[in-house]
């Protein structure tokens, strides 16, 4: 790998992200700890669906006309254990024409049944069994009510396909295929290490200290993205600090994850000022620059590489907004490569207004959805927050600029999709 110099454009930036992960192996998890997570494999049903020919009544499983025999008298109200046990199980041997025994619903028909008589449609006396005034004249019709085996599936069939996000009716589904546990994407396991010896925790800050934003807000982030994040820690706005932090070496010292790491995500210091380190340090440590600077506002001074015990590096710039963007840009579509899952292609949105060119620069600006058209919405400087929490995207404006209604590309936000 070498590196890539400065300034790569905005869409090389997403596809050299994507492409410099390798999809890590699937790891398999029981079905109640599914939800949420990426099928890596197909699920397949292991027999058919239903296994077995079921009655979508209650009433009496019948062969041939009227009047029936009841070889199966009706058990007595008093024991429903015994009902349940005794027309929902199989065992029974075929009815003969002129026969019918009692069945509830779900319960398994009885070979050589024509069909399924409702309870409400049908006049017991004694041990004959005969339509009422309220059935049909031909109730019930060849395999009426009758669910067949393989209905809803045949043996074999794709029921979820790999690369779904799991879903509760997902996760029943699986289990009614016959499965009692699922292959699934492992999720990339992240550090994190914010930098800032201006950056408060608590309280109101004085001049000169901004409060933490990202400690409260990129772990879950990351999550949304796809990645688990493992350990946070803080480092001093100092070279050999930093470089002590981002190696592996000193990882057990700051509580960061060592071999099993497999991104460390850094905010902050990525510019070129003598207070920013993280350049720097990544020389130091011979790590392979695989993107220097991307071509976009806000978020520019972003950074993704490869140290040499075989993590990526993600260096998000300081600013909250370009941070955000960087993150967009850079660490989604690598956290998706390594899930193995899909490149995050971008959507499309039709521009509320119009925007100048900006050459040599994209610009990703947050916008509300306002009557079909994606509006910018007010607050959307590098260092501002407000515009970012009241979007429902990001555009993305090509250098030369766009005209109002001219369909151009769109980040989703992963809490507004």
């Amino acid at each position: 790998m070498t590196k890539s110099g400065r300034n790569v454009a905005w869409e090389e930036a997403l596809r050299l992200a994507f492409h410099a992960a390798t999809p890590k192996p699937a790891q398999t998890v029981n079905l109640s700890d599914a939800l949420g997570q990426t099928l890596a494999e197909p699920v397949v049903a292991l027999q058919p669906i239903p296994h077995y020919a079921s009655s979508a009544m209650d009433g009496w499983a019948v062969q041939g006309e009227p009047p029936w025999k009841l070889v199966s008298p009706e058990p007595v109200d008093d024991r429903p254990w015994q009902r349940v046990h005794a027309h929902k199980t199989s065992g029974y041997a075929d009815l003969a024409p002129g026969e019918a025994t009692f069945i509830l619903t779900g319960g398994v028909v009885p070979p050589g049944a024509s069909g399924i008589l409702r309870t409400e449609h049908g006049a017991v006396r004694g041990c004959t069994l005969t339509r009422n005034d309220q059935a049909r004249p031909d109730e019930p019709a060849d395999q009426e009510h009758i669910r067949p085996a393989g209905e809803e599936a045949p043996e074999g069939t794709e029921a979820i396909a790999a690369g779904s996000v799991l879903n509760p009716a997902q996760i029943a589904l699986a289990a009614v295929c016959g499965y009692d546990n699922l292959p699934v994407l492992r999720a990339p396991r992240v550090s994190l290490l914010l930098t800032g010896d201006e950056v408060i925790e608590a309280g109101l800050p004085e001049p000169g200290q901004v409060r933490d934003t990202f400690g409260p807000q990129l772990p879950g982030l990351v999550t949304m993205l796809g990645g688990h994040v493992d350990t946070v820690a803080r480092v001093r706005d100092d070279l050999d600090d930093v470089v002590a932090a981002i190696s592996a070496e000193a990882l057990d010292e700051l509580s960061l994850a060592r071999a099993s790491g497999d991104v460390l995500i850094s905010t902050g210091g990525t510019g070129s000022s003598d207070a920013d380190h993280i350049r720097r340090a990544l020389t130091v440590l011979e790590a392979d620059f695989i993107i220097d600077g991307i071509a976009m506002r806000p978020g520019h001074p972003t950074l993704l590489a490869k140290l040499q015990d075989g993590r990526f590096f993600v260096g998000l710039p300081g600013n909250p907004l370009a941070a955000m963007m960087a993150l967009f840009t850079v660490a989604r579509p690598l956290l998706a490569g390594l899930r193995g899952a899909a490149f995050p292609e971008p959507q499309r949105a039709l521009a509320g207004e119009d925007f100048g060119a900006l050459p040599g620069r994209t610009r990703l600006v947050p916008y509300r959805n306002s009557e079909g058209r994606a509006m910018p919405t007010v607050h959307h400087r590098s260092g501002m927050l407000r515009g970012l929490a009241d979007a429902d995207g990001v555009l993305v404006i090509p250098e030369q600029g766009c005209q109002q209604d001219e369909n151009i590309p769109a980040l989703p936000l992963p809490w507004s999709s």
